[in-house]
């Protein structure tokens, strides 16, 4: 079953400077700080397994986002920018001057938008399952679709979401199932699927709806603008991108941030969905350790031989 975080970790709250409280834990003894970011929006930590597995090449550092989780709920406010600012207040909490970060989905957009702003602050940059840097419609119709189809493939399991996701009452042990049946499109090995879904939402503290949808609308402003593509190709700071080839939203909206970024490797595990460390565990440790500070896979490694 997948892990999702209590295992042994130092809890600690991290203030923003408008005076927010976040949940972030330390773990692992690696001589590198590596620090991850969560996706969503409006989720929480869910890489305890992930942190467990890189515990020996990492000091691994996970947090909650604002109005997120364990964190403190609040009113926002939900832009990129406020959370790209949370995101250095956790770097300064644990008196990191530079460290490594992964991002997954959301998470990967928030990581690749904190290593713009502050990339001296980055060592190196690990882009998981995002869907790169174009317009949403290059990847958000076939995303609908594919979920369409993976959750058709039992039925059952798809009316039982198509009544759920029909009804605006449900019950919070009802939304952990909706969102439990969602999640189970997002891997590839369908035996397990569910129960892989199921983990995700063990503990289960809620979606932030508002967080999801204010963000969600600034990304369709935000996203496929040649600010953005010249920033990216501006970037110099190793860049490793990791998909799984069956993640639903389709890959090939990474290629444009592929092509922009001067110092990136991509490794695609091609029996992986949206969670690689979940279903390609070693493999996924083994790109992550080998992640090196040169373009091509050249150079020394930062997390580890």
């Amino acid at each position: 079953m997948t892990s999702t975080g209590r295992g042994t970790a130092d809890a600690t709250t991290v203030l923003t400077d408008d005076g927010v409280r976040l949940w972030a834990a330390r773990s692992g003894h690696g001589d590198q700080p590596l620090v991850l970011c969560h996706g969503g929006p409006g989720l929480w930590d869910m890489f305890g397994g992930l942190a467990d597995s890189l515990a020996d090449l990492a000091t691994l550092i996970r947090w909650d986002q604002r109005g997120c989780g364990r964190s403190e709920r609040c009113a926002g406010p939900w832009t990129t920018e406020r959370f790209v600012a949370d995101l250095d207040a956790v770097r300064r909490h644990f008196g990191l001057e530079r460290t490594a970060l992964l991002g997954h989905s959301w998470g990967a957009r928030l990581a690749l938008s904190y290593t713009l702003a502050h990339p001296e602050r980055v060592s190196a940059l690990v882009y998981v399952a995002g869907t790169g840097i174009g317009p949403n419609r290059d990847w958000w119709p076939g995303y609908r679709a594919n979920l369409a189809a993976r959750l058709a493939e039992h039925p059952a399991r798809a009316a039982r979401f198509a009544e759920l996701d029909a009804r605006d009452d449900l019950t919070d042990e009802e939304l952990r199932e909706s969102a439990a049946l969602q999640w189970s499109a997002d891997f590839a090995d369908r035996d397990r699927a569910l129960e892989h879904a199921r983990a995700l939402t063990d503990p289960w503290f809620g979606i932030n709806g508002a967080c999801n949808r204010a963000l969600g609308a600034e990304t369709e402003r935000l996203r496929g603008t040649p600010q953005l593509h010249a920033a990216c190709a501006a970037l110099d700071v190793p860049v490793l991108i990791v998909d799984g080839a069956r993640d639903i939203r389709p890959r090939t909206a990474v290629d444009s941030l592929e092509r922009a970024l001067p110092r990136v490797r991509r490794v695609t595990f091609e029996d992986a969905g949206h969670l690689p460390w979940v279903e390609e565990p070693e493999g996924f440790r083994a790109a992550v350790a080998g992640l090196t500070g040169g373009n091509g896979g050249t150079g020394a490694p930062i997390l580890g031989a």
